[in-house]
């Protein structure tokens, strides 16, 4: 029995049958919001109104949608060779790809460049990924105690156990239980930082927090510091000045692995090719995901120095035998490889990431031109990634920080933008080939929705 509903053209059996990811399950399919289709900057919904892609999908099609370069590569790849075993074979589009990832890594540590990539299937499969790296690289070389991470409080590495432990937002983990042992830095979002543009002037010193997590579990029972070089998921937090170089100086110290994740920053949404670029900070293993296919095909990679990979190449079994007992059913997916191709022509093409840098002064201005708007309480950005802190409402007495950033972005919805709301933020990732009109549009119906509601 289909009983469709003219509006959205679904059955309640098929709403009902979908539970659905970071979703308000209940609430959505009293009033489901669905999308049909996109193009460009701009995604087209169910009753044929056209939505200003504020967030770029998930901070991942930054060059646009339906890109007619990827949908091409994408369509030959499946008709050519739809898939081919990830274990023990090989296709050529994987090599190419790995090649072109590593010519966009930035210069290592004494010329030592981040290039051996491991292709996964998405961000959290990458950081689970460069977390078993980080172990089995320090028990390769005899330091099997090196098993703790240091991740930092309101960082977001992807939903997988590993994540979720070195991640440092509570509600993402609170349910599951125990995970796997990690401390966590502070985070750099403080009052003396409210309302910097761009990278705040202060806070540097909160790297130096690093040596006290030293003292109390010992550089020779940690094994690595996991960071985003810019905290995407928790509502935009860009590193102060000096603070990234920090960390990478007391890890270079006590002899301990830098992780940059880089799953929302690498590929263009910084004005360089990925966050280590931009901030001039390399770290030892890096990982990507999203902008490398621009959301066309779910991949993701972990990008490493060759010391690391030689650490594992460096045993006396025969060569048949594997190095890294590790990987997915879809690494190196043809599809994905071909659409990942596709995805850093177009990049390169149109320089995409000095067109974000161009843009991003203006997008800077507009934003914090809406300080004084009444429920905002800090506003931050870098490049083309923006966020809002949202006063909290009162709900029955309690504070409630999720209740008006929903309230904010459904209205955006019906005003034919769509925003991202988490926790007590707003969040903007703009497509890179955003117009100003386009930064106009977006930041004066925030304006006009912050003053409409209570």
């Amino acid at each position: 029995m289909n009983n469709s509903n003219s509006t959205h053209g679904l059955s309640q059996a098929q709403l009902d049958a979908h539970w659905m990811a970071f979703s308000g399950n209940r609430e959505f399919k009293k009033d489901p919001r669905i999308i049909v289709s996109a193009q460009g900057n701009y995604y087209t919904d169910s009753d044929g109104r056209k939505i200003f892609d504020g967030l770029s999908g998930l901070w991942t099609c930054g060059a646009g949608h339906a890109r007619k370069e990827i949908v091409a590569a994408v369509s030959k790849q499946a008709a050519t060779l739809d898939y081919s075993p990830a274990f023990q074979f090989g296709h050529p589009k994987s090599f190419q790809l790995a090649e072109r990832i590593t010519e966009l890594m930035p210069d290592g540590m004494n010329s030592e460049r981040l290039n051996k990539v491991f292709f996964t299937g998405s961000g959290s499969e990458a950081v689970e990924t460069a977390l078993k790296i980080a172990r089995g690289y320090w028990r390769k070389k005899g330091m099997g105690s090196k098993t703790r991470f240091i991740g930092r409080a309101k960082g977001y590495h992807g939903v997988n156990f590993g994540g979720i432990s070195v991640g440092g937002i509570g509600p993402n983990r609170a349910i599951y239980g125990q995970g796997i042992e990690a401390a966590h830095l502070p985070h750099t979002m403080t009052a003396e930082n409210k309302y910097a543009k761009g990278m705040p002037e202060k806070g540097a010193y909160l790297a130096d927090e690093l040596d006290e997590l030293v003292a109390m579990y010992d550089a020779s029972n940690i094994a690595a510091v996991i960071v985003e070089p810019l905290a995407g998921s928790a509502g935009v937090i860009p590193p102060p000045v000096g603070y990234l170089k920090r960390l990478r100086e007391l890890c270079t110290k006590h002899n301990i692995l830098l992780i940059f994740d880089e799953v929302i920053t690498a590929f263009g949404r910084m004005g360089s090719n990925t966050g280590a670029e931009e901030f001039g900070v390399v770290p030892d293993i890096m990982t990507v995901a999203k902008q490398l296919t621009n959301g066309v095909v779910p991949m993701g990679a972990v990008i490493a120095k060759q010391e690391i990979y030689d650490t594992f190449m460096d045993t006396a079994g025969p060569e048949y035998m594997l190095e890294l007992p590790h990987g997915y059913t879809y690494s190196a997916h043809p599809l994905a490889c071909a659409a990942g191709l596709a995805s850093l022509d177009i990049l390169a093409r149109e320089n995409l990431p000095e067109r974000v840098k161009s843009i991003a002064p203006y997008f800077q201005e507009s934003l914090h031109a809406l300080k004084g708007t009444q429920h905002i309480t800090d506003i931050r950005n870098y490049g083309l990634a923006g966020a809002l802190s949202i006063a909290h409402a009162t709900v029955n007495g309690k504070a409630e920080p999720s209740k008006r950033p929903y309230e904010i972005a459904m209205k955006m919805w019906k005003k034919g933008f769509y925003v991202r709301y988490g926790g007590d933020t707003i969040q903007l990732g703009l497509p890179f080939t955003s117009e100003l009109t386009e930064i106009d549009s977006v930041i004066n119906a925030l304006g006009e929705t912050l003053t409409a509601i209570d």
